[in-house]
């Protein structure tokens, strides 16, 4: 794999990384604040975890109608998509807690969408956080079956609807991630990343085949066993779990990188900025002043934030958001932000037509 350095680009892009960092650093100290999750934050927890048992509970022991069930599986995939954002992504990065036996129990939640814990760590706090919109690297902005996400890909001729069909295609994330583990797993230690976890390939696979074992015969098996639907029927709602989770995860994700403003450097060169400076460059906030958004999502509307200080647990978010764009304005640094939801949706589906028709401008 190839390893890209971040240099500053001089004294000045130093400076502010120091005054960044001391800031942040000043705001916990004089509130007496830890950096990591609070009584509102385990609240939450209790929340976004019911929002998915919940309903799963009530059409096991429930004699209900098709209709009602389905109703329910819709909210079991508002609730783990809810979870896999605002619990499991804390948790994953280590920002849960202090205790890491907390985070590591935590970071098994991934495991009520049928995925994988260590591909998740690589993928996204590896790859993904490192180095952030940079193809070939960063699988985040891979093309997505027919959906171009980099400017350094490939363009096709049926990229330029991809504004319209891509959302059909975002449903299908979670299920993607399901079954293609395996082939991901293998070329992470390809690649030298399952080594460098510490993990041996052999003994990952093993754990993996007997959690999505488990993971089928609940998700499908019960269902099939206590009620009386049909395979049919258990099926249809098992993907309406997981095309509703897909679409809010999807929609997250893609709107903090895949807008507006958010840069995609050159493949395979040295980035001459230090590597905060370039969370800058290829990250936006979105909606920062919707409470209910912000709650729901993780405060992954507030990815620059997360990604300059992911060791934070985003429950602290909105209180430092303010304080990492006074001080980026003050030293003449970017700060992409869309105002709300609806703006940073629009500035994908802007992105997303830009992409489906601008030629490749640099090859990996």
């Amino acid at each position: 794999m190839n390893i890209i350095k971040f240099t500053a680009h001089d004294s000045h892009e130093k400076l502010f990384v120091q005054t960044l960092r001391k800031n942040v650093n000043a705001y916990f100290k004089n509130n007496q604040l830890s950096t990591k999750a609070n009584t509102a934050m385990v609240f939450k927890t209790i929340v976004l975890l019911s929002l998915y048992l919940v309903p799963y509970a009530l059409i096991l022991s429930i004699p209900m109608s098709t209709f009602m069930a389905l109703l329910l599986t819709v909210v079991m995939g508002i609730g783990v998509a809810g979870v896999g954002m605002g619990v499991m992504h804390d948790a994953c990065h280590g920002s849960y807690s202090k205790r890491q036996w907390v985070n590591k129990w935590l970071s098994g939640t991934l495991y009520l969408l049928g995925s994988n814990i260590l591909n998740w760590k690589i993928q996204h706090n590896v790859l993904h956080h490192t180095y952030t919109n940079i193809s070939g690297l960063d699988e985040d902005i891979d093309s997505k079956g027919p959906i171009r996400l980099s400017e350094n890909k490939p363009l096709k001729w049926f990229h330029k609807f991809q504004f319209i069909y891509a959302f059909i295609f975002y449903g299908l994330m979670t299920l993607t991630m399901l079954f293609n583990d395996f082939s991901r797993l293998f070329n992470y230690n390809k690649n030298g990343l399952v080594k460098g976890q510490n993990k041996k390939l052999s003994s990952e696979y093993t754990k993996m085949v007997f959690r999505k074992i488990i993971y089928l015969t609940v998700i499908l098996g019960l269902p099939l066993w206590l009620t009386n639907f049909t395979w049919l029927q258990v099926l249809v709602g098992f993907f309406m779990m997981h095309w509703v989770a897909s679409i809010i995860l999807s929609f997250v994700f893609q709107m903090a990188h895949v807008v507006e403003g958010a840069e995609q450097p050159v493949p395979g060169h040295n980035i001459d900025s230090d590597w905060l400076v370039h969370q800058l460059h290829t990250t936006s906030d979105f909606a920062r002043n919707n409470k209910l958004i912000g709650w729901y999502v993780g405060g992954l509307n507030f990815q620059i934030e997360h990604h300059l200080f992911a060791n934070i647990c985003h429950i602290h978010y909105p209180k430092l958001a303010p304080l990492v764009e006074q001080t980026a304005k003050e030293f003449g640094m970017p700060y992409n932000l869309k105002p709300s939801f609806g703006a940073a949706l629009n500035s994908h589906i802007k992105r997303l037509k830009d992409l489906g028709v601008t030629p490749m401008v640099n090859s990996i």
